[in-house]
């Protein structure tokens, strides 16, 4: 039996101004498949501090033509506030998912409706370039369409504003508000205006990619070094635009595309999940880098935000670093080049997220280079470069969900960026003698070996989020004092933004924006971390340990020691 709510909602629909492809769809679901009809209707999709992220369909809770123009006529309604009597420019890009191309033209028709100038990129792109276009063109806001990695199934729409990065406070908070107001596609005007829309690409194409080769530290050394062999794979996404391109920019002669995940697809048919994080999205690269004995692999997700990597170790296997581990590697040579040249004078800094690695922490202070934490999401990494432009120089950035920056004239995680700074990285480890898993052992052991773990749990629907909601409660309410036999020495609860010193019994106010997380620290240097994940149906469980490295030939042991202390934590806790 359907809920009577859900079926007025989805009846508001049948009435309403929806086209008759989705009143058919609509019909269907009433008729055939009350399930998919309630997760459609329960409630609207919620445009959150980031935009828009859902399942494409029909329905309140879904991405469609008509959750989009509305959320664009409410952030249009806000921008107009914000820039009162100014001419607005907005620029719009996409990637390659199904509709992107659909939802990005919805969206310039509403903007131009509004009397908005709309620069919209010809094809799809990465999404740093978008944040790139921004500012490049003096845009007071950008559009771009793309749910990043989540599987083919989903879209999303990420709002960024005048400084190139994503909306933080008030704007997040703002923009809610006003999109919150529109509640029927009436309200907003579809038609558009053509006159007021620009195309933009090649050369915006090629003002970024000047500035991006303008990071390189080691220019000689890639020459020296151009034919590493580097294995390279845009998961059929927007990387497929200016990775390659950018690679040779950089001095890079021996780039070798995956083929077979070369084109643009948003059904994404070679993985189950477009995902550079997951080692099945990696398979055809791996297969390549074996048949072409590569020194590098680089893999990125639709929107070219997030990077994966792949290294050989001594046996010659071929493993994936973590997200923590290559922003280890890339903030490391970073520092040391800057180091060499001089450019360290106590008016620098890197920026991480929390739940990210201290790992970077640490060698930020053998350099002088001051190390800042902010809330899980590059937008506020994007924040902290904005509120500090004028005093201290950003030197890179990253979280440990892949995402990398390094420069300020990008405001977002670029892959772009990011594969061109690793593979110059391996090329440097390589003029020194080392391969660059031989590099991130000697990390370890002048540093510590930190060994970090994400565990994500689905729960989907409506139930799904009450029962991840509860999860949370549970921890808040009732926090271990022990775990795995160590003490619990400190609580932080972001949502509260209170630190509780267990030991001192001693309380501190987080000079963060309040974010339902709770971090668990305990006495043997051990960070945990919970926090329920916000752009899709996960609880997102992080574990940090912290180990001694003697020596390269001692990685093996300790690695499995380290996993078994995460092992136990999780078994202990019950978190599968």
């Amino acid at each position: 039996m359907v809920d009577p709510v859900i079926l007025q909602r989805a009846q508001t629909w049948l009435d309403g101004p929806y086209d008759d492809e989705t009143k058919a769809q609509i019909q269907y679901l009433i008729e055939k498949d009350h399930e998919e009809l309630t997760d459609a209707f329960y409630r609207d999709l919620e445009f959150g501090t980031g935009g828009l992220r859902g399942i494409m369909g029909a329905g309140t809770n879904r991405m469609n033509k008509y959750t989009v123009g509305m959320a664009t006529q409410g952030l249009a309604n806000y921008i107009k506030q914000m820039f009162p009597g100014q001419a607005i420019k907005v620029a719009i890009a996409h990637d390659s998912r199904n509709n992107s191309r659909l939802f990005a033209g919805v969206t310039a028709n509403v903007f131009t409706s509004n009397g908005f100038l709309v620069y919209l990129f010809d094809d799809l792109r990465p999404t740093p370039e978008l944040s790139f276009a921004i500012r490049q063109l003096g845009c007071q806001s950008g559009v771009n369409i793309t749910a990043s990695h989540n599987p083919k199934e989903y879209n999303g729409y990420k709002v960024y504003w005048n400084d190139g990065g994503q909306l933080v406070s008030p704007h997040d908070t703002n923009v809610i508000k006003e999109v919150l107001k529109i509640q029927s596609p009436a309200e907003v005007d579809f038609s558009g205006n053509p006159d007021k829309i620009r195309s933009i690409g090649k050369e915006i194409d090629e003002a970024y990619i000047e500035k991006l080769v303008s990071l390189s530290l080691s220019p000689e050394i890639i020459q020296k070094f151009n034919q590493l062999k580097i294995v390279y794979s845009p998961l059929h996404g927007a990387g497929t635009r200016l990775i390659p391109e950018s690679l040779k920019a950089f001095g890079f002669r021996n780039v070798m595309v995956v083929e077979e995940q070369r084109q643009p697809d948003g059904n994404f048919p070679t993985v189950k999940s477009p995902n550079p994080e997951e080692r099945e999205a990696m398979s055809l690269a791996l297969k390549l880098a074996v048949e072409k004995q590569a020194d590098l692999i680089l893999a990125t997700d639709p929107d070219a935000d997030r990077v994966g990597v792949g290294v050989r170790n001594p046996g010659g296997e071929y493993i994936l670093l973590n997200g923590n581990q290559t922003a280890t590697l890339l903030i490391y040579y970073l520092l040391i080049k800057w180091q060499e040249k001089g450019l360290i004078n106590g008016k620098q800094f890197i920026a991480k997220t929390i739940v990210t690695s201290e790992l970077l922490k640490k060698i930020a202070g053998k350099y002088g280079v001051s190390s800042f934490d902010v809330l899980t999401g590059f937008k506020y990494i994007a924040e902290i470069i904005l509120s500090l432009e004028g005093k201290m120089k950003f030197i890179g950035g990253g979280e440990e969900s892949y995402g990398l920056l390094v420069g300020d004239f990008v405001r977002d995680k670029d892959a772009v960026i990011a594969c061109c700074m690793i593979a110059e990285t391996a090329a440097w480890a390589y003029s020194q003698g080392k391969t660059f898993y031989e590099l991130l052992m000697e990390i370890y052991i002048e540093f510590g070996f930190y060994k970090e773990t994400l565990l994500s749990v689905t729960k989907k629907g409506k139930s799904g989020a009450e029962e991840i909601q509860q999860l949370m409660d549970s921890f808040r309410n009732h926090p271990p004092s022990i775990i795995y036999g160590k003490k619990v020495v400190c609580i932080k609860d972001y949502k509260y933004q209170i630190s509780k010193d267990l030991v001192n019994n001693v309380n501190e106010k987080i000079e963060l924006p309040a974010s339902n997380v709770l971090q668990f620290f305990l006495d043997d240097g051990s960070k945990i971390t919970v926090r329920p994940s916000g752009t899709e149906p996960k609880i997102k469980y992080y574990f940090g340990v912290v180990g001694t490295l003697t020596s390269k030939e001692a990685f093996n042991i300790t690695d499995r020691e380290l996993q078994q202390r995460i092992d136990g934590i999780i078994e202990e806790l019950k978190l599968k």
